[in-house]
């Protein structure tokens, strides 16, 4: 009996032991932080994901942002980085990129655990991501946006007839603001890469809708398996993770090349339409490049999948927003109406520029940014100061975080920061100013910055066009009325979802 005791005080001590044998990390290195927990460090929410870990990083970020640059934070037992200051932000995003290159999911996925996204440039690294990133850029500078804009017209009134339809079935739950919007940018996406319909407001959609919800729900054994890699870091090594589910993998692999090869036969039979799309692009670069069908899907993937999920949420959340406020809504209604043309659409040029319909968008990604935080991986040792501390080194492997919605959402930053206003936006240097002081990230910065940004924010202002111009935007009563992010999911999105009553204007 005695015998069994002791070991299993033994077994006790020696977890107890390897639970905290790494918390001694940052106190070596001089780096200030918070007095990590047993399991689950400084995120208290990581295993049970009852808030968003911003709200776990807001609360380190708010005790320590005036004492200190950085401090040091864990994820269970893995050390990190949590970079307080934005003038250190924009050093590790710009001046100091050679030393921040890569994104720390690039340390959790390869081409055999998930093909897909180890292919996506936001997980590439070094040569690899740069020699990607010049290949895929021409095909999305803004001549060619403007050259599909028509096609944008035309899924605006697809939708238009959508929420009319809506109007006529008046749900009295409201109308899923996400999912109009996950819609539009289906549609958009699809028929601007690939020259396709995915008849995404039709009675019958084809599966690409469907495997798009299905592409950014994770599943809870994800959720466990990234938790228990935090619990035990060096499984990274050895045991990569799969983010997109196999089968929806296998169907957008299948749907590409599918798509490629009716391309390529339409061009050969000379049916094609006299139409420059992103798809004669990536064709061009495969000749080019002499591309192998594999990797040829891999960059047609690039231009499909970064246009689904973060730009349907910033439409949505700038519904929401633009619902909840009459009086910007009719402000910036207008300002839309003023510069209609005959067709009832706005020019392209005029587009892109008008200022208030600039603000809202840009307010609306400062409240709900797509991405909440980056996780950037020091890729070259390096030196930093650190305000009332003594300097230290960021060693090679370090996951660097840089909280973006903390900074968004501070008073000394932004005042009245949980309140939309969309002024903030209306100097034409508004948000260059903002990204040089490294508050404002809402497409990231410096050589990694999002490289759809422009067509992103093209996509969502014709829609807002069509949708506020046609329609009267109110929330309705089941949508929260707080701005509480879903506590999981890649892409930040409100928590209960967005729910709106939509009136047609005379």
């Amino acid at each position: 009996m005695l015998v069994t005791l002791a070991l299993l005080a033994l077994v006790a001590f020696l977890g107890y032991e390897f639970l905290i044998w790494n918390f001694g990390y940052w106190r070596k290195r001089k780096v200030p932080g918070p007095r990590p927990a047993i399991l689950t460090g400084n995120y208290p929410n990581l295993f049970t994901a009852q808030q968003h870990a911003i709200y776990d990083l807001n609360k380190v970020y708010s005790k320590y942002k005036q004492q200190y640059d950085a401090v040091g934070i864990f994820m269970s037992r893995m050390p990190q980085l949590l970079v307080l200051s934005p003038e250190l932000a924009h050093r590790v995003f710009v001046s100091n990129f050679k030393h921040f290159h890569d994104n720390e999911l690039a340390t959790m996925v390869d081409e055999k655990s998930d093909f897909i996204l180890a292919n996506n440039m936001f997980s590439m690294t070094g040569e690899e991501w740069k020699e990607r990133r010049a290949d895929i850029t021409p095909g999305l500078t803004m001549s060619r946006i403007k050259a599909v804009y028509p096609v944008t017209n035309q899924v605006c009134k697809k939708m238009n007839e959508f929420i009319r339809k809506q109007i006529r079935i008046a749900p009295k739950d409201g109308v899923n603001g996400k999912d109009i919007s996950l819609c539009f940018t289906t549609e958009m996406v699809t028929d601007c890469v690939l020259g396709l319909s995915a008849q995404s407001f039709s009675e019958h959609p084809t599966p690409v809708m469907a495997k798009i919800k299905n592409l950014f729900e994770q599943p809870l054994v994800f959720v466990i398996s990234f938790a228990v890699m935090s619990l035990i870091p060096s499984l990274r090594r050895i045991k990569k993770l799969r983010f997109i589910p196999q089968h929806v993998e296998r169907f957008f692999v299948d749907f590409m090349e599918a798509a490629v090869e009716a391309r390529n036969s339409q061009v050969a039979a000379g049916k094609h339409a006299d139409r420059v799309d992103f798809m004669d692009y990536i064709l061009q670069l495969a000749k080019k490049k002499n591309l192998s069908s594999r990797k040829l899907t891999a960059c047609s993937m690039t231009f499909l999948l970064d246009g689904f999920e973060t730009t349907a949420s910033v439409l949505s959340h700038t519904l929401l927003l633009l619902g909840r406020d009459a009086q910007a809504q009719q402000r910036l209604r207008e300002e839309l109406t003023a510069h209609l043309n005959d067709q009832g659409f706005i020019d392209f040029d005029k587009l892109v520029e008008l200022p208030y319909l600039n603000a809202c968008v840009q307010e609306s990604i400062r409240l709900f940014p797509p991405l909440a935080a980056s996780n950037k991986l020091c890729t070259e040792s390096l030196e930093l100061s650190n305000r009332n501390g003594p300097s230290f080194t960021v060693e090679k492997g370090t996951i660097v975080v840089v909280p973006h919605s903390c900074y968004m959402l501070d008073e000394d930053y932004f005042p009245n920061a949980k309140e939309f206003q969309p002024d903030r936006f209306l100097d034409p240097d508004a948000v260059k100013t903002y990204r040089d002081r490294g508050v404002f990230m809402g497409f990231g910065d410096g050589p990694r910055i999002c490289i759809g940004m422009r067509f992103a924010l093209a996509q969502i202002k014709a829609a807002l066009v069509e949708i506020v111009v046609n329609f009267d935007v109110s929330v309705n009563a089941r949508t929260r009325k707080d701005n509480m992010f879903e506590p999981t999911g890649l892409v930040t999105r409100l928590k209960g979802g967005i729910w709106l009553d939509f009136a047609a204007r005379s």
